[in-house]
């Protein structure tokens, strides 16, 4: 038998290898835990830097989906902003054609106030020259009628009651006396005619023309609520009824319809006070006021004028008839005796000189509310200009909010922009990164 110990020996070598073995793959264990450790914490990292890369990638898409709709919100704010300035030229060109057109007009009242002024003024001279030599041939005419008189008074005194009648030779003077007043109403007549012509064309000038505004307006702006209740102005009613008031007081002739019998001293009263008369409204007509009063006042001239046959108040007519019968009991208190003038021919003329009235006074009140329709024309054509300057104002003030919206979204875009290159400028250095930790 061998010994013990030399059985032990090799045993406790083996051993002894075994032991460093198990040493050395206990060391290599450790090892591995190490690297395992160190390469799931490396994996971690991965991870953690994945997921922050994919809510990156994530914010990214996001921020690109918000950039595309707003580049497309913002193609539609200049689509919008063309059409915006499209409308605002309109607009403008519109309001440039409407105060081209303001200033025409009023450089068109202007002229015809100028002319309007001189024409009056030369009126106003040749009607003066004309009234005096009117005054002189009824003067004469009545110094004539009156001769005529006292001719028939003297041949009248050796006759009877019965038998005394007015000469032919004095019914003829007067006869055409009157006829002559007559003719003068008729002129006037005629002239108030044509001033009225003269304003219905402007009426229908001032019509077109707030027709042609109105059109406009409602092409441009659907919205605008136009005021069309302009009230009346009633500043220059009294002034045209006072300046009026011989045409005004046609109305007041007697009940029966006819007018007294006068002497010629009674009618060189009457033609005195109306000369007066004529004088007050040519005072008052001598400022020209725009173009739409220059018709009252000729109307003024024309009626003041007219007022030379009829009576203003029947206090003053009665007052008058008064004095011409005591100034003719003084001049001739020996003589009683009344005009003698065939009735037929003298209603004939009484009835004609009313119905002459009657027309002239017609004519005033049409020319009247002619007036007033003009004023009320002029008036809206101020309102609807004063429109499209606030509209004007409202498109600049849109306009501009427009333009500063643009602005604001362009430099929104800008910041975008540099962000986005930021992001994109991040994404591959995020990427490298993640590379070298795999």
């Amino acid at each position: 038998m061998p010994p013990i110990e030399a059985i032990l020996a090799p045993l406790e070598a083996e051993l002894k290898l075994s032991r460093q073995e198990i040493a050395k793959l206990q060391d290599d264990n450790r090892a591995l835990d190490r690297l395992t450790k160190s390469k799931e914490a490396a994996l971690l990292e991965a991870e953690r830097t994945v997921q922050v890369a994919l809510a990156k990638a994530s914010m990214v898409d996001d921020l690109q989906n918000k950039n595309q709709e707003l580049m497309k919100q913002i193609e539609i704010c200049q689509e919008e902003n063309k059409i915006l300035d499209k409308m605002h030229r309109q607009k403008v060109a519109e309001v440039e054609k409407l105060t081209q057109t303001v200033k025409e007009l009023e450089e068109a009242v202007l002229a015809g106030g100028a002319a309007a002024n001189a024409v009056r003024d030369y009126q106003r001279k040749v009607q003066e020259m004309n009234e005096e030599r009117k005054t002189l041939d009824r003067e004469l005419a009545r110094a004539k009628v009156t001769a005529n008189r006292v001719a028939t008074v003297v041949a009248n005194e050796w006759k009877d009651a019965n038998d005394k009648v007015m000469p032919v030779k004095q019914w003829l003077e007067e006869r055409r006396f009157l006829q002559g007043e007559m003719q003068q109403l008729r002129d006037k007549l005629a002239i108030t005619e044509r001033a009225a012509k003269s304003e219905a064309q402007l009426k229908e000038k001032y019509q077109l023309r707030l027709r042609v505004l109105e059109e406009n307006l409602r092409g441009s702006s659907n919205s605008f609520s136009r005021s069309t209740s302009v009230g009346r102005s009633t500043s220059n009613g009294p002034s045209r009824r006072q300046s009026l008031g011989g045409a005004e007081n046609f109305s007041k002739i007697s009940s029966n319809g006819f007018l007294p019998k006068r002497s010629p001293s009674s009618q060189l009263r009457s033609s005195l006070s109306s000369s007066t008369v004529l004088k007050h409204a040519k005072g008052t007509s001598k400022s020209f006021d725009g173009g739409t009063r220059s018709l009252d006042r000729a109307k003024v001239l024309l009626n003041g004028a007219a007022s030379n046959v009829s009576v203003n108040h029947p206090s003053e007519g009665i007052k008058e008839s008064d004095s011409t019968s005591s100034e003719k009991s003084n001049d001739f208190q020996p003589v009683d005796t009344e005009d003698n003038v065939p009735g037929v021919l003298y209603d004939l003329l009484q009835k004609e000189v009313i119905a002459l009235r009657k027309a002239g006074h017609e004519k005033d009140q049409s020319l009247k509310d002619k007036d007033d329709a003009i004023e009320m024309l002029a008036k809206k054509v101020e309102t609807l200009t004063k429109a499209m300057e606030v509209e004007a104002k409202k498109m600049r003030r849109e306009v501009a909010a427009m333009e500063k919206e643009v602005a604001a979204m362009r430099v929104e875009k800008e910041h975008e922009n540099k962000a986005r290159r930021f992001a994109n400028s991040k994404g591959p250095a995020a990427q490298l990164l993640t590379g070298r930790c795999f």
